[in-house]
């Protein structure tokens, strides 16, 4: 008889919806408004196209008490407390059973192929990671047979800086592969340019 398939899943960490308290960089140039409205059609768009991956469970891994958050077909849950990296961690680790990947919700190039990717990635490396052009990593997958490696991120990672993705992979000693490169939007030089016309 086949074994059967073990699901995977797909972990989108988000800021709850409230005016003032999301991409606060952005807003220091485009205003409150704008950057809050960005966040919400972003992290609207990523749940949706999570939410087409065969065979995948999506969890929406929110911070405070959810408000105003987009319709869709996820698990909401919410963020322990601690630094970027033992959030993540705890995300990943508190899932059932099956390969995961985890991602953010500041990518507006994100598409259904780059998640795709990710996880076939996982067939050939422990820790996948989807880099950005600053120096970071706008996704973590890991294969969770037998268990996420431990610990997955090491003290001293310089968050939110060009360096976090280098600090990351020491002590990976190369069990781990790169996917695709896209650009995360911190400030609005970073956001998609419109074409003219």
């Amino acid at each position: 008889m086949a074994r059967a398939r073990m699901p995977r899943h797909v972990v989108i960490m988000a800021r709850t919806l409230v005016l003032g308290r999301v991409k606060q960089r952005l807003a220091a140039d485009i205003g409150n408004i704008g950057a809050w409205r960005f966040y919400r059609q972003t992290l609207a768009r990523t749940l949706r196209l999570a939410g087409t991956l065969p065979g995948c469970c999506v969890w929406l891994d929110a911070t405070g008490a959810p408000r105003a958050m987009p319709a869709g077909r996820y698990r909401l849950r919410h963020q322990v407390r601690g630094d970027i990296g033992e959030r993540m961690e705890s995300s990943l680790r508190s899932l059932p059973p099956g390969d995961a990947i985890l991602i953010g919700t500041d990518i507006p190039g994100i598409e259904r192929r780059h998640l795709l990717r990710a996880f076939a990635a996982l067939r050939q490396a422990p820790v996948v990671f989807g880099p950005t052009a600053d120096g970071g990593f706008w996704l973590v997958g890991v294969r969770r047979v037998p268990g996420v490696p431990r610990p997955l991120f090491r003290p001293g990672i310089r968050w939110s800086t060009g360096h976090a993705l280098a600090d990351a992979v020491v002590g990976l000693q190369r069990a781990y592969r790169l996917v695709d490169r896209l650009r995360d939007v911190d400030r609005a030089a970073d956001l998609p340019q419109r074409k003219a016309g």
